[in-house]
């Protein structure tokens, strides 16, 4: 454990928080790392310990474990940095993939922040982006945004936000919701390209490249079973330029030219942007604004 593959347990006065990836479908992907230190921290802090029990039990891990999840994350948050405080390592698994991503796991790692107490994270599987290098849309340039949140005001606010994001788009989506996520992406962001990623790393993994559209209707014939990641095509320049001309064209050029002077521009910087907007020569946008005022 003490070589540069390993985990060196900590043994100053305070405990390290180790953030443990744990495989999100085959158990095959966790890291020996990882299991070199479930084995040898003093206790194991498990979202939900009938779950992650399976999982010690299959790698013959007899760490002691507590639960810390959504509901106890704050009370139990502070009892885990007191344990550290006293010298106890603790691991911090999540049910499947990385602590802290979706996952209550941030709000520990803060408060350690914030209480001095070292916290390092070993990499392992993460659905989010097993997903994206699956999907074949760009991953030069992304966005998590988890689930979707339940509050309908609070979604929506979500929704519209992503409606002008030009960087790919991952979601996670439970079986239930899928069919109401889809529709309520169809509407915010019409028919886009999506790529479904469902059961990543499991027997019945599949991936299938759609749009919002084909997957709808795919849907309404096929009921959604198990985990689901979508990743979803960003807004194209091409379309926003094409939305702004549309709008433009709603509005004669002195319009356009006294939007910008609104905003703060003087009479010639509003002249050039509102030509630079229409593709026009700022002389256009001079003669256009001549014409206009001699017809009134």
């Amino acid at each position: 454990m003490g070589d540069s593959q390993g985990t060196k347990m900590n043994n100053g006065p305070a405990g390290i928080l180790y953030l443990c990836a744990t495989p999100i479908g085959n158990l095959g992907d966790i890291t020996g790392r990882v299991l070199d230190t479930l084995r040898e921290v003093d206790l194991i802090a498990a979202e939900d310990t009938r779950n992650s029990i399976k999982l010690l039990n299959h790698f013959d891990i007899h760490t002691p474990m507590t639960s810390y999840h959504e509901y106890n994350k704050v009370e139990k948050a502070a009892s885990l940095i007191t344990q550290m405080k006293e010298g106890k390592n603790i691991a911090l698994i999540t049910d499947a993939g990385t602590p802290a991503i979706s996952d209550p796991g941030e709000v520990l790692v803060a408060m350690c922040h914030a209480e001095g107490i070292h916290v390092t994270s070993l990499p392992g599987a993460c659905a989010a982006i097993t997903a994206l290098t699956l999907s074949g849309l760009s991953s030069r340039r992304f966005v998590f945004e988890g689930f979707l949140p339940e509050e309908k005001k609070e979604r929506a606010l979500v929704l519209e936000e992503l409606q002008n994001e030009k960087r790919t788009m991952i979601l996670y989506s439970a079986p239930h919701d899928l069919k109401k996520n889809l529709k309520l992406l169809q509407q915010t962001l019409g028919n886009r390209k999506l790529t479904i990623c469902r059961e990543l790393t499991k027997k019945f993994e599949s991936v299938m490249p759609t749009t919002i559209d084909e997957a709808i209707a795919f849907h309404e014939e096929n009921e959604p079973r198990g985990e689901y990641v979508l990743v979803i095509e960003g807004r194209s320049r091409e379309e926003e330029q094409a939305q702004k001309a549309q709008q433009f064209e709603e509005m004669s050029i002195a319009e356009h030219v006294q939007l910008y002077e609104q905003q703060g521009l003087d009479r010639k910087a509003a002249m050039k942007a509102a030509a630079d907007d229409r593709g026009i020569s700022k002389r256009d946008v001079y003669q256009a604004l001549l014409q206009e005022k001699g017809e009134n």
